[in-house]
């Protein structure tokens, strides 16, 4: 293990093992599960990392036994250029490392939550050859995108989905603005997709919304694979009152989360009302210069993310003005237990996630006449605002709660395991 150990965090904890996870066709909720979480964490913490500590403790609460296997991208600035592309294609050590885990703690389950780009698709293999079942939560496009969100040049992309080698991608630089970087991530496709890994070495997708199934199944995704089940959050964020007046934006300050087109929508609003920005990245200039000019935008930079419920809770409106499909943005379901109403995008996910009058609104992609005259409106009608609060924090209840994951979740490794015995019969 000399090789990763550097970057590698390996955890076991609970009991021992225990038995089967369930006899074909009886429900998996019947008994404990022994499950390897397997996550790479970015070099800056986002909603993937939260995801994994979520099902992690979900999990545990539940009386199942849960290992994991964690890399950080920290370690890249160690390893070199040659040595972190080979990774990011197959990296032994973590082939070795998983493999190890699976044969110690012989789960029946190992869930990933994001191998890119270090723990590699090399550990599917490593834990099937051991006998675990594989599941991989899709939290972005990656598989079929090499930037994995599906954007470029100010709209939606979908010019790579679907294709061996992603050309355009590579030419245009779409991974970091890299054409390296590009080629690199690119390659990593090609030769999983050529080896059948994608659909040979996974039991299980969890893809977070109806429509990203859908361009999963495009990009090459065994639709008999893909399941669907968002996000949650626990049930103990309560509504807050949204005596705030303001509307809120949380998000990375990046071209596809449309923070040029938010800003331009709110100069063509009234005087009344008042943004107020937090976070930060490449558009973090254009921002503190649109605050200087205009007193009623208010832009705070990074801020704890209890701090970010507490904006969320009181805001008027959470404004998601994303130019690109998202996946399942968690801010969103942070929004709605807490009672706030979401004015997004009409489009990909954010369609389907907000109900057009009733816990949000939705606002033409780009366009800021009409995201202006949606704030507009929000800010406008009390009575109306009322109403959304109360069937935000009821969508919420009804769909995204810790509890009604945990059924779907168990149903979805039951199918899982049950798929693996039947290809390894």
């Amino acid at each position: 293990m000399a090789e990763a150990a550097p970057t590698a965090a390996i955890v076991a904890e609970n009991g021992p093992a225990t038995e089967a996870i369930t006899a074909p066709g009886r429900e998996a909720t019947s008994g404990r599960v022994r499950v390897l979480l397997v996550h790479n964490f970015y070099q800056l913490p986002g909603g993937e990392d939260q995801c994994f500590e979520a099902d992690r403790g979900m999990l545990e609460s539940r009386g199942h036994e849960v290992s994991t296997y964690t890399l950080r991208n920290d370690a890249i600035r160690s390893l070199g250029y040659v040595s972190s592309a080979a990774r990011t294609i197959w990296n032994q050590a973590a082939h070795r490392e998983v493999g190890a885990i699976v044969r110690s703690r012989r789960p029946h389950i190992v869930h990933f939550t994001n191998t890119f780009p270090l723990v590699s698709p090399a550990a599917y293999y490593a834990a099937r050859a051991e006998g675990a079942a594989v599941v991989q939560t899709l939290h972005n496009f990656r598989l079929g995108c090499p930037s994995a969100i599906l954007f470029r040049d100010g709209a939606p992309c979908e010019d790579c989905l679907g294709r061996t080698f992603a050309w355009q991608g590579v030419a245009h630089g779409c991974y970091r603005g890299s054409r390296l970087g590009t080629a690199v991530v690119a390659t990593m496709l090609a030769v999983h997709r050529l080896a059948g890994t994608w659909n040979s070495q996974v039991d299980a997708y969890i893809a977070l919304t109806g429509f990203a199934r859908g361009k999963y199944i495009r990009a090459g995704l065994d639709p008999e694979l893909l399941h669907v089940s968002p996000n949650y959050l626990p049930a103990d964020l309560r509504p807050g009152s949204g005596r705030g007046r303001y509307v809120l934006f949380a998000g990375r300050l990046t071209p596809e989360k449309g923070v040029a087109w938010l800003l331009d929508a709110w100069r063509r609003m009234g005087p009344d009302g008042r943004l107020v920005v937090v976070g930060d990245g490449p558009l973090n200039e254009m921002v503190r210069n649109a605050a200087d000019r205009d007193r009623s935008i208010e832009w705070l930079g990074w801020r704890p993310h209890g701090e970010v419920l507490d904006l969320v809770r009181e805001a008027a409106c959470l404004v998601l003005p994303s130019l690109w499909y998202e996946g399942f943005n968690r801010v969103i379901l942070e929004a709605f237990a807490q009672g706030t109403p979401v004015v997004a995008s009409d489009l990909g996910s954010m369609a389907a996630i907000v109900d057009r009058y009733r816990t949000g609104l939705l606002a033409r992609p780009g366009d800021p006449e009409d995201l202006a005259a949606k704030l507009g409106t929000i800010l406008a009608d009390p009575a109306a605002l009322s109403a959304m609060r109360t069937a935000a924090r009821e969508e919420f209840e009804s769909r995204y709660t810790e509890e009604a994951c945990y059924g779907r979740l168990m149903r979805i490794y039951d199918a899982a395991r049950r798929r693996y015995e039947m290809r390894t019969a």
